[in-house]
């Protein structure tokens, strides 16, 4: 029964450092899909996220002994600027271990408020392992960033808050999900005081932990976290948390990082904020669950919860967001190599804009290129556009799906490898992305093969990527999978990727 959390909820007391954050209207997205959209505005707390709601509610908590031993967590980030600000008012002392790959302005944001900042491993359970071992040494008291009842009650005070903004009709209600206390808080609420509410969780494919939990039937661990969204960047739902979800959340939706980024370009468009990755997977889900559904008319609301995002991380989600909406698609085109052949392909785009275009010479007879164009907000529009190109017989490709398309070969185009390349096989990587580790990808893999292509580039986000050619004699392909396996890092073989073998082989 809920009853014991309601109570928790209803007698928590967040709001000496937490404010009553706004339920704001998003017109412009409410127009564009024909619904009441609002956003609940957690990215106007005082550290930018809802996490602070819960890290105080259980901190003010401890008795008298426990807050002079001091409290220690592990975070992403948001929650490890609640317990510093918490601790900070309180008057006691915090340590935050947070993983390598923690967004600088989260670190910072610790540490300007007091705490001691430990970086630790590239994952959340990797710090959480570490800050285990500060509590048998040191005997802190660990203040768990979604796992604890007192911590999922702060979170609930959410829905209290929105169940009081707005008594009218109300569809939908869609959260993100890391660990799962912000999801196990509100939903408990919201079924409890209007149970015909449906609460959505909503997580990153990266991370999709309660999806997996859900299928399952019971808590699993992932086998790998992409961590883009890091703030729900999770292997494994709370023991808490899961209980409560497994009852009162309707249904998961897990979308992937283009679309979180189209989400945040939604969200500033109709509020001038910018949410991180996992705070803008409210809007990316509801987006999926209108689309799914077709529902018009209805009122639902998003949880914005953090606007904690690096600033160079901007390029990175400003890059992907037009594809992630599919307001943008990139090909690759032939056309005939003569005079005028340009101005022919431009004039069957009509009035579509083309937002990239890159062209290399390559024999008399055809071109090669590679295109972006501007897509209208329809959902046939970019079959007619692949439609109109065949029909004028211009062969075309679409690679707005493609994952070497879109972050290294529409910065390659130009360059077939020359005839005394031979036995190339690609390989595109990713590693944990800080100081130093480009040169030690280098040193590691070349060693022992000749590097005949390479791209990388920092974009902003916690894992590099890159892109490598290696020539490879056949009888060695074995050889050379066994190494890179003791390498460590993600990889995936694409030599048979069709946009490598248009622009590069």
């Amino acid at each position: 029964m809920p009853e014991p959390y309601i109570k928790r909820i209803l007698e928590a007391n967040v709001y000496d450092v937490a404010i009553e954050s706004p339920l704001s209207p998003a017109p412009f997205l409410s127009a564009r899909l024909n619904n009441h959209i609002l956003l609940k505005r957690e990215d106007e707390q005082p550290v930018y996220s809802f996490k602070l709601r819960g890290a105080y509610n259980k901190i003010r908590k401890l008795s008298a002994e426990e807050m002079a031993c001091g409290v220690v967590t592990a975070s992403a980030g948001n929650h490890a600027q609640g317990v510093a600000l918490a601790a900070q008012r309180l008057g006691i002392k915090a340590t935050i271990v947070m993983p390598r790959t923690t967004p600088e302005i989260k670190v910072a944001s610790a540490k300007a408020r007091g705490a001691k900042v430990v970086l630790h491993g590239d994952t959340f359970d990797e710090a959480f392992v570490f800050s285990q071992k500060l509590i048998a040494e040191k005997g802190l008291v660990y203040i768990h960033p979604y796992d604890d009842p007192d911590v999922i009650a702060g979170q609930g005070t959410i829905a209290m808050e929105m169940l009081r903004q707005h008594t009218g009709p109300l569809h939908a209600v869609f959260v993100p999900v890391g660990g799962g206390g912000i999801a196990a808080g509100v939903a408990t609420y919201i079924k409890y005081l209007r149970p015909e509410v449906k609460v959505i969780a909503v997580e990153s494919t990266e991370s999709a932990c309660l999806a997996a939990a859900m299928a399952a039937g019971e808590r699993v661990i992932l086998p790998q976290v992409g961590i883009f969204a890091d703030g729900v960047a999770v292997a494994q739902i709370g023991k808490h948390t899961w209980e409560l979800c497994r009852q009162y959340v309707d249904e998961v939706i897990t979308c992937t990082p283009d679309e979180i980024c189209a989400a945040i370009k939604d969200i500033f468009d109709d509020t001038r904020s910018v949410a991180e990755p996992a705070g803008a997977l409210g809007v990316a889900g509801l987006k999926k669950y209108v689309e799914r559904e077709k529902c018009e008319g209805q009122t639902l609301i998003a949880i914005e919860s953090g606007a904690n995002v690096n600033f160079d991380r901007l390029r990175y989600i400003s890059e992907v967001a037009e594809i992630g909406e599919g307001r943008e698609m990139i090909m690759a085109v032939t056309i005939p190599e003569r005079p005028g052949s340009f101005q022919a392909f431009c004039s069957l785009l009509g009035k579509r804009s083309i937002t990239e275009f890159n062209y290399r010479y390559s024999d008399d007879n055809a071109a090669q290129i590679y295109v972006g164009v501007k897509l209208e907000n329809n959902t046939g529009a970019r079959s007619e556009l692949l439609q109109v190109l065949a029909d004028n017989e211009y062969p075309a490709v679409d690679l707005s799906n493609d994952e070497i398309s879109k972050y290294h070969i529409r910065h390659m185009v130009g360059g077939h490898a020359p005839a005394s390349v031979n036995n190339e096989i690609l390989y595109r990587f990713e590693f944990p992305e800080r100081p130093g580790a480009l040169l030690k990808f280098l040193r590691t893999l070349g060693k022992r093969w000749n590097i005949s292509m390479f791209h990388y580039r920092n974009h902003g986000a916690a894992y590099g990527r890159v892109l490598v050619g290696l020539q490879v004699d056949a009888n060695a392909k074995t050889e050379l999978t066994e190494y890179l396996d003791e390498i460590g890092y993600a990889y995936w073989e694409e030599s048979d990727n069709p946009a490598y073998r248009i622009f590069l082989k």
